[in-house]
């Protein structure tokens, strides 16, 4: 019985291989279409729910990813009757299809998701339909917390459609403030939700725990979340269009004492188009970086904590050098933001898909320039340095405290330190501060606590060689400093949007070469990288200080001020 039962197996596995290998000869020799397996490809509940699912099932179509307005759509076949009038039907709704050719074992993966979804007609699945003019409106009227808590007391006396509209409120000021994310978190009496804005978390509001159970099934629904579930976490996305942009929301729930904490995360494509000039680099740096990144092959690494702006600047090195002369791809988890020109693909651990194999699948598709989302093993760094050796130009981020510590690490993932200099170009680490808002800033005289740091700092860097005039910062002991004020520009908190503080080190120079293969430590790497010239992170926040982009305990805050 076991044996006919494998031999069944087998026989359907067959099967089923020779469906895929039909479609993919169908799909390149007779239509002219590509081939999709999605069995590999995550179907987006934005996308699915772009069809009922009578209709899908009966045309053999599956929408399974929505770009913008772009909407991928898998079809068995492209003659079969209606598969014309659902396309006709997209682009009569504003989609631009872009059709590929799939199995049925591919399409039937793509229904299963109907089971999981609701189409409650109050409810824009997988969108929700906030229009400019509305945003525009509510983004005048919302300028402070206070403004939207006001927003949301006049609200109480309407009874239709009231989630809805909080949920409108609450998204339009977050895109108001410029918040990156939203926190919901239940608690025993009551819920509390908080706006990241600027990388600190700040109250805004607080409501009974009947409004947020509505609020929870409301953002569930539109994520693609299922309902019934409360004890296990749940990810979801759903998006807000906004004219000719696409705002991304990530939703995440876990379950609590209280009730679900529920987490959106806000991904802005304005937020990640910083240009190279816009990231706060110092220039002797940016002038090293501009030559190093426009090199054929080498590998530059970024290191920093999380939501330190590593994917910014790395982002903002392939904007730098994209052209339709060289091929660029990406191996992320997850693709948070869609870069016009670039190959993107996001890691599935459960599939089998890692960053490992990502590499050596990328690898595959000859690349000029490849970014790695994240070096965690030996397999995947060692695969990232033998493509920095073979002629690619690797791009990726590191866990490690600072600049110095990446080749400590590299040798710690069993890396040969002979291969380091030869891979390695630029280690690179950096910080975020938030910038003083420039319309409310004021000068004010400095503390004598506040001169002494900042003419220790000036000295060391000046004992290094490192010549602070040319970053603009002459005088040692600068009588006036800049301070916080408040206005409706910045919603009072006196700090507007922010800015990285950087270091770096030339890996592949004669000095960094000849210390490697005696395993250094951090802080003999470092001595050796102080006669490069360039300054480090407490310098360049020092440097930031006296020029009037941010404050000293901003910079205190990100980086020790004290270390030698």
């Amino acid at each position: 019985m076991l044996q006919d039962e494998t031999t069944t197996k087998k026989l359907e596995d067959l099967k089923k291989q020779e469906e895929e290998e039909a479609i993919y000869i169908l799909a390149q020799a007779k239509y002219n279409l590509p081939y999709v397996d999605l069995g590999m490809t995550t179907i987006e509940n934005a996308a699915i729910r772009l069809l009922e699912e009578a209709e899908a099932r009966e045309r053999l179509v599956a929408p399974f990813k929505l770009t913008g307005t772009k909407v991928h759509i898998a079809v068995h076949s492209p003659e079969k009757d209606g598969v014309r009038e659902t396309i006709s039907g997209l682009e009569q709704k504003g989609y631009t299809p872009v059709v590929y050719m799939a199995s049925m074992a591919s399409l039937e993966k793509a229904w299963a998701r109907y089971g999981e979804l609701s189409f409650a007609k109050a409810s824009a699945a997988g969108s929700l339909d906030i229009s400019a003019e509305t945003i525009l409106e509510l983004g005048e009227k919302i300028k402070t917390i206070p403004d939207l808590k006001l927003l949301l007391d006049e609200l109480g006396h309407e009874k239709i459609h009231q989630t809805s509209r909080i949920l409108e409120i609450i998204l339009a000021g977050a895109i108001s403030m410029g918040a990156s994310d939203i926190h919901v978190e239940p608690e025993e009496h009551e819920v509390h939700m908080r706006y990241r804005i600027d990388g600190l978390l700040e109250d805004v509001l607080t409501f009974p725990h009947t409004t947020f159970k509505q609020l929870d099934t409301r953002i569930k629904l539109l994520s693609g979340m299922k309902l019934t579930l409360k004890s296990i976490a749940q990810d979801g996305r759903f998006s807000i269009f906004l004219k000719d942009s696409e705002i991304g929301i990530r939703s995440s729930v876990i379950p609590g004492a209280y009730g679900e904490s529920i987490v959106m995360r806000l991904l802005d494509p304005k937020a990640i188009r910083v240009k190279m000039e816009e990231l706060g680099i110092p220039t002797n740096l940016f002038t090293m970086i501009e030559k190093e990144i426009r090199k054929p092959n080498g590998m530059i690494l970024l290191t920093g904590p999380t939501g330190s702006g590593k994917t910014t600047t790395l982002y903002a090195f392939l904007s730098r050098i994209y052209s339709t002369d060289i091929k660029i791809i990406t191996i992320e988890d997850p693709i948070e933001y869609h870069l016009a020109g670039i190959t993107q693909t996001q890691v599935e651990n459960e599939k089998g898909y890692t960053f490992l194999e990502g590499l050596r699948s990328a690898l595959r598709q000859d690349p000029d320039v490849i970014m790695v989302g994240e070096i965690r093993d030996h397999d995947t760094a060692d695969t990232a340095i033998e493509s920095a050796l073979t002629g690619h130009m690797v791009f990726s981020t590191l866990h490690t405290n600072n600049a110095a510590g990446v080749i400590p690490r590299l040798v710690d993932l069993g890396i040969s330190p002979k291969t380091i200099p030869s891979a390695l170009t630029l280690a690179i680490g950096q910080r975020l501060v938030r910038k003083l808002c420039s319309a409310c800033k004021v000068e004010r005289p400095a503390t004598e606590e506040e001169k002494n740091t900042i003419e220790r700092i000036y000295n060391e860097a000046k004992e290094e060689g490192k010549d602070l005039a040319l970053f603009g910062v002459t005088n040692p002991r600068p009588e006036t400093l800049w301070a916080t004020v408040g206005c409706d520009v910045c919603h009072m908190s006196g700090y507007k949007g922010r800015i990285g503080i950087f270091e770096a080190i030339h890996v592949n120079s004669k000095e960094i070469e000849e210390i490697i293969p005696n395993y250094p430590s951090e802080r003999e790497i470092k001595e050796v990288a102080e006669k490069q010239g360039l300054l480090d992170m407490k310098e360049d926040g020092m440097v930031k200080v006296v020029t009037g982009v941010t404050t000293l305990e901003e910079v205190a805050s990100v980086t020790d001020l004290e270390e030698d």
